[in-house]
């Protein structure tokens, strides 16, 4: 099910847990691909939520989400960004996230700008650690 951007690019924001933005990449290893998910509060423009998984299953996503909810306790209802994968489009995505008393907001299709802080920490992840690199085992990426 696809949700409006409610987000419209308002990456500025006065305190913590109001507005999250998550996507996910995948890390090549020599046993396959392993997919990475993080969740990134756009107050602190840090990653407060992470899942690392070899498939690309919805649970990807809705673990990542589930450890920021059992860390942060957000008390207020969180705007929850995304662009517009298959998992994040799953009626077990917009269940959950509306089970937590959270908003879901979505990039327009096929523009990446609309989820610039997850798509930034993402290529600098590349740059720094993933580039041109394959992993030996799922563990040691």
């Amino acid at each position: 099910m696809a949700a409006p951007n409610v987000l419209e690019r308002e990456f500025l924001v006065d305190k913590p847990d109001l507005r999250w933005v998550t996507d996910f990449t995948y890390i090549r290893t020599y046993e396959g691909r392993l997919y990475l998910t993080v969740v990134i509060d756009l107050f602190s423009r840090k990653v407060i939520g992470w899942t690392m998984k070899s498939s690309l299953k919805t649970d990807l996503v809705i673990d990542a989400l589930l450890m920021v909810i059992w860390r942060r306790c957000p008390n207020n209802k969180v705007l929850t960004h995304s662009d517009h994968g298959v998992q994040y489009t799953s009626s077990d995505w917009s269940s959950f996230v509306k089970e937590h008393n959270m908003e879901i907001s979505m990039s327009r299709k096929g523009n990446c700008h609309d989820n610039a802080v997850a798509e930034s920490f993402f290529s600098l992840l590349e740059k720094d650690r993933v580039k041109r690199k394959i992993y030996k085992t799922r563990d040691e990426a």
